[in-house]
């Protein structure tokens, strides 16, 4: 599996540019990919149909990542397929939090439980180690227990109790020490 990270310019995102401002090869790909587990979806809440997510609100919600100046999004593929999605923030919003976080991390839904999630978090937990971060953070929403069960397996702990930014739901506040794997 590889990384590939969504850069952007000031025009956009690189690549032939469609109607949402991502190419529309790749805006397909990544819907295909929300699509794929809507049980994610319902329980994120991100979408307000998990069964009808639309282009045009997956290019919504990148855009909405990617307008954090630390935000980045990595795509993970196997050869030329995408099977799953990354979203870190360098820096949280909250200056007394020194952590880069991991926003998002979703596999295609017939892929999960095959290795690839976790692989996925090695790569960015790697990722985020050559940049210098000794540790990272994310919040898992306290109705999602399969999740909190999947970081908890790779080494993360929870930290704290907290509502999420956006939708003010409870959050538990997971944390890894980033040393040498």
């Amino acid at each position: 599996m590889i990384l590939e990270p969504l850069t952007v310019t000031d025009d956009g995102v690189h690549g032939p540019l469609g109607p949402h401002g991502l190419p529309a090869p790749l805006l397909d790909e990544l819907t295909t990919l929300y699509r794929s587990d809507p049980v994610f979806q319902r329980i994120s809440g991100d979408f307000p149909d998990p069964e009808d997510i639309r282009p045009e609100q997956v290019a919504a919600s990148l855009a909405e990542e990617l307008a954090h100046p630390s935000s980045e999004v990595l795509l993970a593929r196997e050869g030329h397929r995408l099977l799953g999605v990354a979203i870190t923030l360098a820096e949280h919003p909250d200056p007394d939090d020194p952590d880069p976080w991991i926003g998002l991390l979703m596999v295609h839904g017939q892929e999960q439980r095959t290795g690839y999630g976790r692989e996925l978090a090695g790569l960015v937990e790697d990722r985020l180690r050559a940049g210098g971060a000794d540790g990272v953070r994310l919040a898992v929403l306290e109705s999602n227990p399969r999740a909190l069960a999947f970081w908890t397996a790779l080494g993360y702990e929870i930290i704290d109790h907290r509502e999420d930014r956006r939708l003010h739901r409870p959050c538990l506040i997971l944390r890894k020490r980033l040393t040498e794997r």
